[in-house]
């Protein structure tokens, strides 16, 4: 269970239970993440002005109220402090000119909200066992969606 260093995990997403399940299950794969919820797009960017220490993967929702994924995603990838963290999309639409979107966004994963939990644990393990590094690349295309 505490196989992974200490992390620093930002999560955006509207909805309570979404959030509050992503946070057991990342409790039950890594004692040692720290993790950080935001309510939408623009509490999480606000929340990064304020940091000194930035996040080692954000978690981002595509359909969040006043700033959504697509969005926040630009901001992030402007700002010379955030565009290098990776970020992981999570959202429930599977919409090819989505994905086109936010791959050309620069998002480094893009993963179908998972519908169990534990698919969800074997997405969040998958996305923590990846040795970022200071410049990991975008993956390419075909590897650009995570599934279970």
């Amino acid at each position: 269970m505490n196989q992974y260093p200490e992390r620093a995990i930002y999560l955006a997403d509207d909805d309570a239970d979404d959030r509050m399940l992503f946070e057991e299950a990342l409790r039950e794969v890594s004692a040692r993440a720290r993790l950080t919820l935001a309510h939408d797009g623009q509490e999480l960017l606000a929340m990064l002005g304020e940091e000194t220490r930035v996040p080692d993967v954000i978690f981002l929702d595509l359909n969040m109220p006043r700033k959504n994924g697509i969005e926040c995603l630009q901001e992030l990838k402007q700002s010379p402090k955030l565009k290098h963290i990776p970020i992981v999309i999570f959202s429930t639409s599977s919409q090819p000119e989505t994905v086109d979107k936010v791959y050309a966004g620069g998002a480094h994963f893009y993963v179908p909200k998972p519908r169990t939990y534990g698919v969800l644990k074997n997405v969040i393990h998958k996305i923590l066992n990846i040795d970022w590094g200071a410049s990991m690349p975008q993956p390419s295309k075909d590897n650009f969606i995570l599934q279970s």
